[in-house]
């Protein structure tokens, strides 16, 4: 636990205040044990309460959204937007749409948003929203429906300097569209940067798609080679997820020499030990909003399990969960040790919970936080509100050079912050103390707001 008896005070009144917020605590505690390693040289935190202000959000908008089913049915959701921390630049952060979704779990996103946005180097805050609507199975006509009405109300809280939203789980290109349409009928403008993630016709930046996948290999390789001299070259490497991010991890995985056996959705895992044959993969996930199931029907050679935390019992060289939070736990993650994995790196927000992080650490293995290793997005989402402000696009491949460049500068930033502060090597307290140091002088010198 907590040796400052400040930081312990204010997990303290993040806990009383919120006592249901697990997974907002989960995050808040991981953050405040690395700063617990630096927070006695400042005492110019505790003064000023900073950190109290950290840990609390600037704003939070909870709002109903009504919408019209396919049978003429009146069906309402609620939505939310939490805007954590704009002391750096305005609020960016995805838009989720999915049952699971709450404050808690909203909370927690913009918190580590914050520090991810940090990383980056690039003048944007922290923030999260979405829905616990859930796109799966309804019709084109009926998400449009939704959106519209989520937008209805969500306009009146963001703008290209106050805050700009992007997809996550569940708002892909069809929904930012429906948003975006929604947001220019409503304001009877055009103003692009208000959304990222957006299609290429209506101001979207090329490789924004590919981003966080890529983004995710780019630091994973950077990591290999600095701290095993190593690369992905040969590697067998598992993910787990087959959305945009999994899907892109593995394209770039596999361009830099490695074989992916391995992906997974909500329902189950396939293994293909002779590699995942992508094409095959787009075509379901991408062509029809299928289920991974599909793709054991179609290769030969392939298995199909139901049970999707399955998939970590393959062995394999590099492990990138890719799916969703809280996914690996401790068994799990000595599994993962015991079939002789040398790197994890987080593609999804926070899939390994606490323990796990700490199993792979005692085990020497690299481990690469979300907060640092799926930073890829958010910085092509920052590119895009530049393009927009320029009203000029740049190439696929001048994005792509600048995401890997910043990919790159996100793992030494973090791992010279390790150094610095006694921990050589552990990405987790490096990437916790780089982002928050930014973030915390910045708030310093703005006074108490």
């Amino acid at each position: 636990m907590l040796n400052s008896e400040y930081l312990q005070r204010v997990y303290t009144q993040v806990v009383t205040r919120d006592p249901d917020q697990k997974e907002f605590h989960q995050a808040v505690l991981e953050v405040l044990e690395s700063l617990d390693l630096i927070v006695d040289k400042h005492p110019e935190y505790e003064a000023n309460g900073v950190i109290e202000s950290f840990v609390e959000p600037e704003r939070v908008v909870s709002f109903r959204v009504p919408w019209v089913d396919d049978e003429g049915k009146v069906q309402v959701n609620r939505g939310y937007r939490v805007q954590f921390n704009s002391a750096i630049g305005p609020y960016k952060g995805g838009l989720r749409f999915h049952p699971t979704v709450n404050l808690s779990i909203l909370k927690f996103l913009g918190f580590e948003q914050i520090l991810k946005n940090s990383l980056t180097g690039l003048p944007i805050g922290g923030g999260k929203g979405g829905s616990d609507f859930d796109p799966k199975g309804k019709s084109d006509a009926e998400v449009m429906r939704f959106c519209q009405s989520f937008m209805t109300e969500l306009y009146r809280h963001i703008g290209q300097f106050t805050d700009v939203p992007a997809g996550d789980i569940g708002v892909g290109a069809r929904e930012i569209g429906y948003l975006f349409g929604q947001y220019r009928r409503l304001r009877n403008a055009h103003e692009a940067g208000i959304l990222t993630g957006k299609g290429l016709t209506y101001g979207g930046s090329l490789a924004r798609t590919e981003a966080t996948g890529y983004g995710l290999c780019y630091l994973t390789a950077e990591m290999l080679k600095c701290m095993k001299n190593d690369s992905f070259a040969g590697k067998t490497v598992v993910i787990s997820g087959s959305g945009n991010v999994a899907i892109f991890a593995t394209e770039k995985a596999m361009a830099l020499g490695a074989k992916v056996v391995a992906l997974s959705d909500s329902n189950g895992y396939i293994h293909d030990p002779n590699g995942i044959r992508l094409d095959v993969v787009k075509d379901i996930k991408l062509g029809h909003r299928g289920r991974i199931k599909e793709y054991a029907e179609r290769v030969p050679g392939s298995t199909y399990t139901e049970g999707f935390r399955g998939i970590w019992t393959i062995p394999c060289d590099i492990a990138l969960p890719c799916a969703t939070q809280n996914e690996i736990d401790e068994e799990i993650a000595k599994t993962i040790v015991k079939n002789g994995a040398m790197a994890v790196a987080e593609g999804a927000n926070m899939p390994c919970r606490p323990e796990a992080i700490r199993v792979f650490q005692e085990a020497s293995l690299l481990f690469a936080p979300a907060k640092a290793a799926n930073a890829g997005g958010v910085a092509t989402s920052a590119l895009e509100m530049s393009q927009n402000s320029m009203r000029y696009s740049w190439t696929f491949e001048e994005v792509d050079a600048k995401l890997k460049g910043i990919m790159e500068n996100i793992f030494h930033n973090a791992y010279n912050a390790s150094m610095e502060c006694g921990m050589p090597g552990d990405l987790v307290v490096g990437a916790n103390i780089a982002g928050f140091k930014k973030v915390v002088d910045a708030m310093l010198a703005q006074g108490v707001v």
